[in-house]
Order: structure tokens, then C-alpha cells, then sequence
């Protein structure tokens, strides 16, 4: 019989995501594992598949449109298995009235919530226009009127396809609705006060609340160090002589701090609940700046890869970053975090651990300094770097000796690369 498809829990503790867009259409079928939603969370798009093969009958929720966990987004059925009315079947599985309005009910007889009764006053709202979020931006982008594309999706919503056709097929010289901002929309000024207030974003209350919860739960202490750079510099210019992927000086940190968890695994670790977790594999999250805010995908078994498979990661979660493309899985895991702002000629700075990982390595800029060689005052290049660690698993001789591996794997940087 007809079963209800339920929004997962995309993210470890997650209350809700958006479901950008249906990657089926009504009567599909698919097999075991296909990818059926494609799903948003705060900072990553998530593929959502099928656990068994089949079919989907009905939709109960459509693209851009943000879901509680465990609601039902749709009714799917088996393949061959027949479903002469998707209304009754709805209402038989407590999603539906006697008139085939949509309605998504709690179980057990639970009152609905706010969020709840949100998702129904939008699923039969006959007014709205159904739209992926990458239609919605490519028609904003090219001056286009969502009214006048003919969607070709589930149920008329407008898919990517039909706005490259719509854009295709326009006169030149047609005229086209005004581009929306792709800032979000702000509150205007008030005169008396002279400001404006810009509504927070899900990535930027996410990270807020990450962040606070971090600050205030966990117990940091913080080490800093120095080291000198040039062999590194110079090591990197002879590395990219010719190249056309170029080795960054953060992939050679990156390289390094794996290097120093390999040397002292102690650090490899965070703290539960019930245990303290030691991992076998060294996996690095990197911290990246986009326009929405701050993501920090996990370049996994670093100790394993090269200088240049470290470049090419870091510069697809890069890329990835910016378009919203990268996935859930890519932002779960590791142990320590590397936030560097050397590029804009920050000095140095403490970071705020990325949790439940122990630690996170704050890099500043490289920096002509006075340096001491052979009793001699010198000009040479450093880096000043900040290590923030979590005292529970982590002990303060534990970190200095990481510290002291760390900066020597920069400053001899042929011993990490061996």
C-alpha cells in the first residue's frame, strides 16, 4: 500500500531543510539508492535517495519550500502496485480531508505546529508559483517574469530547463520584468535613527548559534606560535614553476597540521557525552568565506595526500563553496579546523572551535620580521599562528608538544612532504 515519504533529518540535530527541487516526476520509477530530492540545509545541498524501489503518487510538497523533519513531502507506492485516487490515498494515510485538501497532520492526534500549519496554507495556496531556487535565480539574473514561464515540472513548477528555454526563445530587445537584488531584501532606513535592519540568514543564524553554543559550552585555552617561512616559500615557488595548479601556502598548512596529528595522534581526537574519540584517519576541516557566510568542508585522510591533491580539494570546496553546491556529508567529521586570514594582512587572531571538533588553527599573515640566525639580528619571513583547543580531551603539554611539531614541519618543510 501507499507509504508517506518524510523529510529526513538531513543534518545531525536538524529541525527542518528545504527541498530545492524533485529530481522525479509523478509515476517515475526508481530503484534502491536513486537520488529523488535534492534538499538544502544551512550550509550545504544534500542529496536525498530512495531507501527502496518505486514510485512517487503524490506530492505534498513542492521546490523552495522549508520542512519540518520527519513531515511527509510526498506518497510513494511500489512499483506495479496501483493507486487509482492519490487524493484517498492521502487521506487514508492522515494527509488529507474528504475535499483532497492537502493537510499535514501530526501523528498520534498531536496539535499542528506554527511551522506546520505554514506548510499547508503554502501547499494549497492555488496563487503561488512553483519554482526551483536555481529557476528563480536564473530568471532573476535574466530579467525574466516568473509568470511568464511555462513550467514544465511537477505539476507546472518552473525547472531550469524551462528558463533557459524561455530566455532562448525571447526577442532581442524584449523587454523583461527588473532584476530582483540578490542581496536580501532590507528593511528601509528610518530617518530618525539612520539605520537599517537586514534579516538574518539561515547560514548566519547557524552559525550564530554554533558559534554561542561553542563559546559558552566548551572550555577553550589557547597556544600561540611563530614560525619561520621562508624555506616554505621557497619550496612552494619552485613547486608551481610551470604549473598550472598552484600549491597555496594554506595547502602546505594544512599538509602540516596533518603532519603534527600523525606525530601526536593525542590531539586527534574529541569529546563526547560518554567517551573521548581518537581517530584513525586525519581529516582537516578548512574554513571558507563566501557571501553568505562562513563553511568549513573536511579534506579527509589528509596525512595520505599529496601538496597537490590537497590544492585541487581545497580549490573544488572553493568553487563549490560560493555556488551553494557542497554536500552535508562534506561538512561532518574531523577533529581540527584551519581559519586563515594571512590573505588579508591579518596579524594574527584567536578562532572560536568549530564543534564537536577539539581544536581550530587561527593563521595570520607572513610577514617580513627581525629574526635572531647564529647570534645575528636577520630580516626574515613569519607567520604567527593561534591554537584554540578544548581542555576536556585535550591537556595543555599535549598541545604545546602538537604546537612545537607544527612549527617545524614549517619551517622544514621537506620532513612533512617525505
Amino acid at each position: 500500500m501507499p507509504e508517506l515519504l518524510r523529510m529526513p533529518e538531513v543534518a545531525t540535530g536538524s529541525t527542518s531543510a528545504v527541498l530545492s527541487a524533485w529530481q522525479v516526476d509523478i509515476d517515475q520509477q526508481y530503484s534502491a539508492g536513486d537520488v529523488v530530492a535534492v534538499l538544502e540545509t544551512d550550509k550545504a545541498v544534500v542529496d536525498m535517495e530512495a531507501e527502496a524501489d518505486g514510485r512517487i503518487v503524490h506530492f505534498l510538497a513542492d521546490g523552495g519550500q522549508e520542512v519540518a523533519t520527519g513531515d511527509p513531502i510526498a506518497i510513494w507506492a511500489g512499483i506495479g502496485e496501483e493507486v487509482a485516487d492519490p487524493q484517498a490515498a492521502a487521506q487514508a494515510l492522515g494527509v488529507g480531508d474528504a475535499a483532497g485538501t492537502v493537510k499535514i497532520e501530526a501523528e498520534q492526534s498531536a496539535p499542528q505546529t506554527s511551522r506546520q500549519v505554514q506548510v499547508a496554507e503554502v501547499l494549497v495556496s492555488a496563487e503561488r508559483i512553483f519554482a526551483s531556487p536555481i529557476a528563480r535565480r536564473l530568471a532573476r539574473e535574466a530579467g525574466l517574469a516568473l509568470e511568464s514561464i511555462t513550467g514544465t515540472g511537477p505539476n507546472g513548477r518552473i525547472r531550469r530547463r524551462d528558463v533557459e528555454a524561455a530566455r532562448a526563445s525571447a526577442p532581442a530587445g524584449a523587454p523583461t520584468a527588473p532584476v530582483a537584488p540578490a542581496v536580501p531584501t532590507v528593511a528601509p532606513s528610518t530617518s530618525a535613527s539612520g539605520y537599517r535592519e537586514i534579516p538574518h540568514t539561515r547560514l548566519r543564524r547557524a552559525i550564530a548559534s554554533r558559534l554561542t553554543e561553542s563559546k559558552t559550552t566548551v572550555p577553550h585555552f589557547y597556544l600561540r606560535g611563530v614560525a619561520e617561512v621562508d624555506a616554505l616559500l621557497d619550496l612552494r615557488r619552485q613547486m608551481n614553476e610551470g604549473e598550472d595548479l598552484r600549491v597555496s601556502v594554506n595547502d602546505f598548512i594544512v599538509k602540516a597540521v596533518a603532519y603534527a596529528h600523525a606525530m601526536v595522534p593525542e590531539m586527534n581526537v574529541i569529546w563526547t557525552p560518554d567517551a573521548m574519540r581518537q581517530f584513525d584517519s586525519v581529516d582537516i576541516s578548512v574554513a571558507i568565506a563566501t557571501e553568505t557566510g562562513l563553511v568549513t568542508p573536511v579534506v579527509r585522510g589528509v596525512t595520505n595526500l599529496s601538496l597537490g591533491q590537497i590544492a585541487e580539494t581545497t580549490k573544488d570546496f572553493a568553487q563549490r563553496a560560493k555556488s551553494g553546491a557542497l554536500k552535508q556529508s562534506e561538512l561532518e567529521g574531523g577533529s581540527i579546523s584551519v581559519s586563515n586570514l594571512g590573505m588579508f594582512g591579518t596579524q594574527g587572531f584567536d578562532a572560536i572551535i568549530n564543534p564537536p571538533q577539539s581544536s581550530i588553527l587561527a593563521v595570520g599573515a607572513a610577514r617580513e620580521t627581525p629574526v635572531a640566525r647564529d647570534g645575528a639580528i636577520a630580516v626574515g619571513t613569519t607567520v604567527e599562528v593561534s591554537l584554540s583547543v578544548d581542555h576536556r580531551p585535550i591537556d595543555g603539554a599535549t598541545a604545546a608538544r602538537w604546537m612545537q611539531v607544527f612549527v617545524n614541519a614549517l619551517e622544514n618543510p621537506a620532513k612533512m612532504l617525505r
